[in-house]
């Protein structure tokens, strides 16, 4: 008898019975001065990636302000996704900046002015190779307005990933077990997207892959494993005279406390 074989019968089941699951609820988002923009390229990319968004605004106080970039390509199926964007970020005490009923695409202007408008200490945004059409035509846009910005206008750039991993994150964020759970939680909340593709179940192994990959591509080749379960791979850069410049030597580790995500952000 392999020993293994309960063990992953036990991960098929959960996953199986978490299909029937449905999740409600409502957290005030918080009022700050320093914000948190999260350029997404698509409703649902804010939750995937939002493990480091959700630490900073429950760790740090940071306000975090969702920017859907598009709503899709399916325009009749764009309506829903704002509703179920809304009640994700909701859940998760996220605000959206959003024109209601105006589904047009961003272009290189509207980032411009949301970005003198919020006036950022730190953005998401995927990185250049992010496989995705348009997660790769989200990173240059919010390049092109970067650099549209006075000459003295800086801010922290987080560079995410998803359907592309990057071959050199420099950032590694744990995750705890409550944290994961509300990301998958917010995610099952974008509901029709969810029914074709249960992807929200899968969310915790993905960040269970980012512990193997970040051990060595954050942590160094054949580096000590980690005491982690679950996180995500960022590349950290700062938007500093009109161009990104390292911020870190090396790659950093942020496991769960409030002191370790100082000693970054």
């Amino acid at each position: 008898m392999n020993p293994y074989l309960e063990f992953v019968e036990s991960i098929k089941r959960a996953t199986e019975l978490a299909r029937s699951v449905s999740v409600s609820g409502k957290v005030e988002p918080v009022e700050s001065a320093s914000k948190v923009l999260l350029f997404s390229p698509h409703p649902d990319d804010e939750c995937i990636t939002g493990a480091l968004p959700l630490r900073l605004m429950r760790e740090l106080g940071k306000q975090i302000i969702n920017i859907p970039v598009t709503f899709g390509s399916d325009v009749e199926r764009q309506a829903g996704r704002a509703g179920e964007l809304e009640s994700a970020c909701n859940y998760l005490g996220w605000e959206i900046h959003h024109e209601p009923e105006n589904f047009q695409a961003l272009e290189v202007e509207d980032m411009v002015q949301i970005l003198e408008n919020f006036r950022p200490e730190i953005i998401f945004v995927p990185h250049s190779k992010d496989w995705n059409s348009r997660h790769i035509s989200t990173h240059f846009l919010v390049v092109d307005a970067l650099e549209k910005m006075e000459s003295d206008f800086s801010c922290v750039v987080v560079e995410t990933e998803y359907w592309g991993a990057m071959d050199d994150p420099n950032l590694m964020v744990e995750a705890d077990i409550k944290t994961v759970a509300d990301l998958v939680a917010a995610t099952s909340l974008h509901v029709e997207e969810v029914a074709r593709n249960p992807y929200h179940l899968l969310l915790p192994a993905w960040m269970q892959d980012n512990v193997r990959r970040g051990g060595e591509l954050v942590g160094g080749q054949g580096g000590a494993a980690l005491d982690c379960s679950f996180a995500t791979l960022y590349r950290l850069r700062k938007w500093q005279e009109g161009e990104l410049v390292n911020m870190i030597e090396g790659g950093k580790y942020v496991p769960m406390g409030t002191e370790a995500l100082k000693e970054v952000f």
